[in-house]
């Protein structure tokens, strides 16, 4: 058994409020708006994150039209979404390029984790309603 000699404490306190300091959090968790790309990205295909090329933006010149998926106006919200796309379709083999760009538009490790974690539940749900 060990002993632990408390008496050179005297009474005084261990830590003081200041050496506590809350440490600041990372944010693991989105906004509703954050959720609702996420959602949206379930539905987009792969070629949604490929830029037009000349054969598609002429033709889309001569015959009208829109691109079905264009980029979000949001830089943020439109890493969210593309990393989001990778990892519906991808799982947990996501680019690199998409991870850097997600952490690079302020989003933490914390978060990476939550988005793979949860879209990653999704994806088996999804797989059990077909089976069935």
């Amino acid at each position: 058994m060990a002993y632990l000699n408390f008496s050179a404490l005297e009474g005084s306190p261990v830590a003081a409020p200041a050496d506590v300091a809350a440490a600041p959090r990372t944010q693991t968790g989105f906004s509703a708006l954050e959720w609702q790309v996420v959602a949206i990205a379930q539905h987009d295909r792969l070629s949604s994150l490929e830029k037009p090329g000349k054969l598609a933006t002429a033709l889309t010149m001569i015959f009208g039209g829109q691109r079905p998926n264009p980029e979000l106006a949001d830089t943020r919200l439109e890493a969210l979404r593309r990393l989001a796309v990778h990892a519906w379709h991808r799982g947990y083999t996501v680019p690199r390029a998409a991870i850097r760009a997600f952490h690079e538009a302020g989003f933490s490790l914390e978060q990476y984790e939550t988005l793979l974690a949860s879209i990653s539940r999704g994806r088996a749900a999804l797989n059990q309603g077909n089976r069935a």
